[in-house]
């Protein structure tokens, strides 16, 4: 099925958050779809906890 024609089950747009002085996580857009396997990968302190803590709720996001 194309991907115009699916609704994502997960959308960010702009998603970041910042600590103190610090951008930990800067103008994140993502969409996830059903049946679709997805990941998330980077260095160390590159944000991807961050940014499945502020997918969870567990921090609130700066912006997005």
């Amino acid at each position: 099925m194309a991907e115009e024609n699916r609704q994502p089950i997960l959308e960010v747009q702009d998603l970041g958050i910042d600590f103190g002085g610090l951008t930990a996580v800067n103008n994140l857009n993502m969409k996830i779809y059903p049946e679709q396997i997805d990941g998330l990968i980077g260095p160390n302190g590159a944000g991807k906890t961050t940014v499945f803590n502020m997918l969870t709720k567990v921090y609130q996001p700066t912006r997005g």
